[in-house]
């Protein structure tokens, strides 16, 4: 039975239409959920691609919805031991992807304890721009604030993205007091240093700071000009930040939302 097959298009937030030869997921369908390549999937599959990383493996378990024990099987399928309690968790708690998939016109995207992007649905993508092309670094908060790519659609003013830079550091210094044995934090720290002379000034201050409920004004390409709040929850237990983007009902603001994310739509069937 190919793995494929044990996730659904409709559990997976995708439309089923169209002529399907077994019920599961496309290629396709897999590569985008997970963020990989149609032919990296096809070479997993037709064992062509043996030594998946544990960031590959942990993003296929995501798209797929596995339950943590089909996950741990998934890691030892791959020769991989499952990550453990030492390491900044990145695994979907059924409770989150069932919030998640009751949001599905509101923008709402998923970050672990070090604000490494997890998942995005659509409405997030077209609001904030796709991030499905992301890799490495790319995927990071932290790392996008201090390092680049140039800033996205949000306007800031310079306190506000200082406020923010002195939050997302401390978060990140938090998060590694609580993982000290994460290579993989130790390594983005690591990098922020080297590549972010500001990230070493607040790294080394001590700065503290906190994430907290804002309205932020995002320039959208084709909508124009959306007031948004902006709420981050943090999940007891996994250690998971879920950030939320609303309008108040009635107003221009949440039309123009509205229209973002049936645009957003369109592009994705498209």
């Amino acid at each position: 039975m190919c793995i494929r097959d044990s996730a659904s298009p409709e559990a997976a937030g995708l439309p089923a239409s169209g002529h399907r030869r077994a019920a599961g997921l496309r290629r396709e369908e897999l590569a985008l959920l997970a963020g990989i390549s149609v032919d990296y999937v096809t070479r997993l599959e037709q064992g062509r691609a043996s030594s998946p990383s544990a960031q590959v493996v942990e993003a296929l378990a995501r798209a797929l919805r596995l339950s943590a024990d089909e996950r741990g099987h998934l890691f030892r399928l791959a020769g991989l031991v499952p990550p453990g309690p030492e390491t900044v968790p990145a695994y979907i708690t059924p409770s989150v992807q069932r919030l998640l998939d009751r949001l599905t016109g509101t923008p709402v995207a998923v970050y672990d304890a070090a604000w490494t992007l997890l998942v995005a649905n659509p409405p997030f993508a077209a609001l904030m721009g796709d991030p499905s092309g992301w890799r490495g670094h790319e995927r990071n908060g932290v790392w996008r604030n201090l390092v680049g790519p140039p800033a996205g659609r949000v306007r800031q003013t310079f306190s506000e993205r200082s406020a923010l830079e002195e939050a997302l550091v401390a978060d990140l210094r938090s998060a590694a007091g609580r993982y000290p044995a994460d290579r993989g934090l130790r390594a983005l720290v690591a990098d922020l240093r080297a590549a972010s002379p500001r990230f070493a000034e607040l790294w080394d201050s001590g700065a503290v700071g906190r994430q907290r409920a804002a309205r932020k004004t995002i320039d959208h390409p084709q909508a124009g000009a959306l007031t948004l709040d902006c709420d981050v929850l943090t999940v007891a237990g996994s250690d998971l930040h879920i950030m939320i983007y609303t309008a108040e009902p009635g107003t221009p603001d949440a039309e123009r939302l509205a229209l973002v994310t049936v645009l957003g739509t369109q592009a994705l069937v498209g």
